[in-house]
């Protein structure tokens, strides 16, 4: 167990918070979902009531060390002032002594919040000289942004390395959630894993014979295995270079006896378009001028019977191609099933928590990761760079 916000003491003290705030925006720059901002809020109110001065840093898209400003985080600012109902202290560039003043008269409760920290070219290069800058700002480092744990960056990293860092609440809950999951879950545990990228996911897979009961197989990644116990998938995407490591997981699979389940039927397309010809082929049946786009009807009710059988859930990826309506259904079936299993959920990745939120499931799920790249790494079995510089309890 790492130590929390709750093992030191902050009053009156200068704390640095990285969060998390790469909150979606529409094209007139308003915030479209800002679950990210409100997971922070209980850290933020925490710290607030016990006397911290509090300064958040965080980023938002890919500017790439340059100054963007469809991408300031001046709508995060004015939303976050909203929820917690106190003005909070905008810094546009806390590098430049006039700019960053008001962070000298910050009184106990007060909270201010640096622009994006990306703007910064030496960020993402966890440049030693930026970093000592950025913790020069506080006397405790608060490490509240799970989906950048796993990055080794000058505000996260980089700071952690120089001042006493703790946990948030909200890192402090994911960490606990794919603890328990990972190392001591209610049976029978069943994985779910999609998504196109199978490099991505073989690690974890393998990682996972250790531990699920049952595997499950979607999205893009799906057609490697196929075609390595030798069917023809047609224009589907595969990576040539795993074949033979699908091939040997799956032997692995038998051999711990972990019950690996690949579609049976998918939806195929003869273009990669939202208007494509469709049609229902077998797994390893495909013809040749098509590709497959999504799990058929056949995998949907297969996979339901191992969800509706779960005790302990993890899901990552969608099993489809989601960024088109016409082949979401995989997805959003499989989402409605996992909100309706009583066991633990636990679902991270882009696509699969966009399915379970837009259908209204999120409350019936147990947790909703808000990193994929960090929960990657810790379903793959390794520890997150940020995480293991904060001593344990």
């Amino acid at each position: 167990m790492k130590k929390t916000i709750r093992d030191i003491d902050v009053e009156n003290k200068r704390v640095l918070v990285r969060v998390d705030f790469n909150v979606p925006m529409n094209s007139d720059l308003k915030i479209t979902d800002d679950t990210r901002i409100t997971a922070t809020l209980p850290t933020i109110n925490y710290l607030i009531e016990h006397g911290a001065k509090v300064i958040l840093c965080s980023h938002l898209g890919r500017p790439n060390g340059q100054v963007e400003p469809k991408l300031s985080l001046r709508p995060v600012l004015a939303r976050l002032s909203q929820l917690l109902n106190k003005e909070v202290v905008f810094v546009e560039d806390f590098l430049n002594k006039q700019s960053a003043a008001p962070l000298k008269d910050l009184k106990s409760g007060d909270v201010a919040l640096l622009e994006n920290i990306r703007f910064y070219k030496q960020e993402e290069k966890n440049d030693e000289a930026f970093a000592k800058k950025l913790a020069a700002l506080a006397d405790v480092f608060v490490l509240e942004a799970f989906g950048t744990a796993h990055r080794k960056h000058a505000s996260t990293y980089g700071v952690a390395k120089l001042i006493p860092a703790v946990c948030g609440f909200l890192v402090e809950s994911e960490l606990d959630v794919f603890d328990k999951a990972l190392n001591n879950p209610e049976r029978p545990f069943v994985a779910i894993l999609g998504g196109a990228k199978v490099a991505d996911k073989l690690p974890v897979i393998e990682n996972l014979l250790d531990r699920v009961d049952t595997l499950l197989i979607g999205g893009g990644m799906a057609y490697t295995f196929i075609k390595a116990i030798g069917g023809n998938v047609g224009m589907s995407l595969v990576d040539s270079s795993k074949l033979d490591l699908a091939n040997k997981i799956m032997d692995k699979a038998k051999e711990k006896n972990v019950k690996i389940l690949l579609p049976i039927d998918n939806v195929g397309a003869k273009d990669f378009s939202e208007d494509a010809e469709t049609k229902v082929f077998n797994s390893g049946f495909f013809a040749d001028n098509y590709q497959g786009m999504d799990i058929g009807p056949k995998t949907i009710k297969c996979f339901k019977k191992e969800i509706k059988k779960a005790k302990t859930i993890i899901w990552n990826g969608p099993l489809g191609v989601y960024e088109y309506d016409k082949f979401r259904r995989g997805t959003n079936k499989i989402a409605k099933y996992v909100a309706k299993n009583k066991g633990m959920s636990i679902i991270g990745g882009g696509d699969s928590v966009a399915a379970v939120q837009s259908l209204g499931y999120s409350r019936r799920i147990s947790h909703i990761s808000t990193g994929g790249g960090a929960s990657l790494m810790l379903l793959q079995g390794k520890s997150l760079p940020c995480v293991d510089l904060i001593e344990d309890k």
